[in-house]
C-alpha cells in the first residue's frame, strides 16, 4: 500500500506530522510526501519517505514545475492521499495526486472549512488536545490507531553534525553550557520582544551559562538587537541550515523560544525547553514533555491563530524576563547536560 502525506509547511507543522509518518511505516505503508521548500530538508533523505514531491509556494507559482509535480504524483499511483493541513492548496494537492481515497479533516476541523469539497473522505472525530494527536487521529481513516505516539523520524545529518562541531569549536563554545535563545518566528504576534531576551541573556551569564542567539533567514537584525540589548552578554550564533540547527539543538543545555518551528524541533529532539506563549495554546502545540516549562499570558481570544488581533495585542510584551528566568531555574535542574559526541562514540 502507498500513502501520500500532504503537509506543505511550516517547519513546526511538518515536525508535528512526523509521528504520523512513523505510524504509517510501522503498518507497512510506502510513504510519499508533498512539501514546500522551507521544510523540505526534514523529509528529503528521510529513510521513511520513499518519494518527496516539491510543491512550489503560491507566491512563486510557475505552471511548468506545477505540471511536472502533478505528473510525478500520479505516476506513483498512491492508494490514499492524506491532507494533514486542511487548506485549499493542500486539499488540491491531495486530489490532484490521483489517489482513489483522498482523506482529510471534516469542515469544523479544517483551517479553511470550505476546502472540504475537495476531500472524498472527510473525517469527523472529537478534537485531540495536542496537534500531534490530531494528526495521528487522521490515520483512523486507514485503520491505524496511534494517538499518543511521539516518534520523530529525521533524515541523516552526519555532514551537519560535523559542521556544527567545527563551528562550536572555532567559537570556543561548550555546548553543554549553552542556552539557545530563539527570538524569531513566523508570526509577529507570537514573538517575545528582543529586549526581554536581552535581559534573560544577562541572567544566564550570571548563572554561568552561555546565551547563544539563533536566527533564520531574514532574522539576523532581530538577533543582533538581542545581543545589543544584552549588553554583549549574549553571543550571536553562526549561520545554520535547518539540519545544522537540528544538530546544534541536539547538543545544547536548554532552549528558550516562543511558539516557532525551532522550538518544536527542540521538543522532537528531547532537548529541554522553556516556551513563551501568548495567543496560541501550548496544550495544543506546545512542549509535550512534562519536564518542560511554559510561561504564558492568556488573552481573551485564546486560542487565537490570527496574525493581527486587537484582543491579543500586547499579550507577549506583558511577560517579564523575571518570569522567564524563574522558568529556566525550574527547568535546568531537570536537564542533564548533553553527553559529548566523543563520549557517545566511546561507549559504543
Amino acid at each position: 500500500m502507498k500513502a501520500l502525506v500532504v503537509r506543505l509547511s511550516a517547519v513546526g507543522d511538518v515536525i508535528h506530522t512526523l509521528p504520523a509518518l512513523a505510524a504509517l511505516k510501522r503498518h507497512g505503508y510506502e510513504v510519499g510526501w508533498v512539501v514546500e521548500p522551507a521544510a523540505r530538508p526534514l523529509v528529503e533523505g528521510n529513510p521513511l519517505v520513499s518519494r518527496v514531491t516539491a510543491a512550489t509556494p503560491a507566491r512563486a507559482f510557475r505552471l511548468g514545475p506545477f505540471r511536472e509535480a502533478v505528473r510525478e504524483l500520479r505516476a506513483e499511483r498512491y492508494d490514499v492521499a492524506l491532507d494533514f493541513q486542511g487548506l485549499w492548496k493542500s486539499a488540491a494537492w491531495a486530489r490532484l495526486s490521483g489517489a482513489p481515497h483522498v482523506t482529510g479533516y471534516g469542515g469544523p476541523w479544517r483551517r479553511e472549512p470550505l476546502s472540504r469539497v475537495l476531500i472524498k473522505n472527510a473525517m469527523f472525530f472529537p478534537p485531540a488536545v495536542h496537534v500531534i494527536d490530531k494528526n495521528l487521529a487522521l490515520l483512523r481513516a486507514v485503520d491505524i490507531s496511534a494517538v499518543g505516539l511521539r516518534e520523530f523520524p529525521l533524515p541523516p545529518t552526519d555532514a551537519a553534525a560535523a559542521a556544527v562541531e567545527a563551528r562550536l569549536g572555532a567559537a570556543g563554545l561548550d555546548a553543554a553550557q549553552v542556552v539557545v535563545l530563539n527570538p524569531g518566528g513566523g508570526w509577529e504576534s507570537k514573538l517575545w520582544p528582543a529586549s526581554g531576551f536581552g535581559e534573560v541573556a544577562r541572567g544566564l551569564r550570571e548563572r554561568g551559562l552561555t546565551p547563544l542567539v539563533t536566527w533564520g533567514p531574514g532574522e539576523e537584525r532581530l538577533a543582533a538587537r538581542v545581543v545589543t540589548s544584552s549588553g554583549g552578554t549574549a553571543v550571536m550564533c553562526f549561520p545554520t541550515t535547518l539540519l545544522e540547527l537540528l544538530e546544534l539543538l541536539r547538543r545544547v543545555r536548554l532552549m528558550v523560544s516562543a511558539d516557532t518551528g525551532p522550538l518544536h524541533l527542540a521538543c522532537a529532539l528531547k532537548t529541554p525547553v522553556v516556551g513563551i506563549y501568548g495567543p496560541t495554546d501550548p496544550a495544543r502545540n506546545g512542549p509535550f514533555s512534562p519536564a518542560d516549562v511554559v510561561v504564558r499570558r492568556t488573552p481573551l481570544c485564546s486560542p487565537c491563530h490570527r496574525r493581527r488581533c486587537s484582543l491579543h495585542e500586547g499579550a507577549m510584551e506583558a511577560i517579564t524576563s523575571i518570569e522567564v528566568l524563574r522558568a529556566i531555574d525550574r527547568r535546568l535542574p531537570r536537564a542533564e547536560p548533553p553527553v559529548p559526541e566523543e563520549a557517545k562514540r566511546a561507549a559504543v
